[in-house]
């Protein structure tokens, strides 16, 4: 299966067409995602019309990049017969710290605003990632208490907050290779960003009327 996988959520964007036993990767920092999208299946020498599937990394992470990930593949499945997937980008950026040579528990560490924090845990081992503690919103608090205790951070922008931390990026090559073996796909409509807050708006009030 050709895949071209998506991964907005983080400073460090990047599209990547994955096939079985290859990929081709396109890093950016940049808002031009389309070009990346060519220049990954330029790479791979893949039309658009043969890719088969489109993975999103899903968040938590930046609203805007997601939206636009999400938006290109609810797009692209109008306009072509393509599978979609959403793959959480913590999962994301604990297998790529895998990749990456590290092994034993870590705490992916996403920024939530606020103050706060989004936290999952994970086991890293040569066999493949395990998750250990659900992902979930914490406070500084506790992020520091877990850096203090010797818990091993990582996480995209991680450093800013905990020197002790690691940096990792989700990457779409490692997100391609993760939605390889999988089969729920589901409808454009249906893909969603990973929200742990819920949404609140505040009504306008009503106009006043000036005598």
């Amino acid at each position: 299966m050709k895949i071209l996988a998506l991964e907005f959520s983080s400073p460090q964007r990047s599209v990547a067409v994955v096939q079985p036993h290859e990929f081709q990767e396109s890093l950016s920092g940049s808002n031009a995602p389309f070009a990346m999208i060519d220049e990954a299946l330029r790479a791979a020498k893949v039309e658009r019309e043969q890719i088969e599937c489109i993975a999103v990394g899903i968040g938590p992470g930046s609203y805007t990049g997601i939206r636009s990930a999400i938006s290109i593949a609810q797009g692209w499945q109008l306009a072509r017969p393509v599978k979609l997937l959403g793959v959480s980008t913590v999962e994301g950026i604990a297998a790529q710290a895998q990749a990456e040579g590290l092994s034993g528990h870590v705490q992916v560490i996403v920024d939530a605003q606020r103050g706060e924090f989004y936290m999952a845990g994970y086991a890293l081992a040569a066999d493949g990632v395990r998750e250990i503690e659900p992902l979930r919103i914490v406070p500084m608090a506790d992020v520091t208490q877990r850096a203090q205790g010797g818990d091993a951070l990582v996480g995209p922008e991680v450093t800013k907050w905990f020197p002790s931390g690691k940096k990792i990026f989700p990457r779409a090559a490692t997100l391609g290779r993760m939605a390889m073996g999988r089969t729920d796909f589901i409808s454009g409509e249906k893909l969603e960003p990973i929200y742990l807050r819920e949404t609140t708006f505040v009504k306008a009030p009503p106009p006043r009327i000036i005598s």
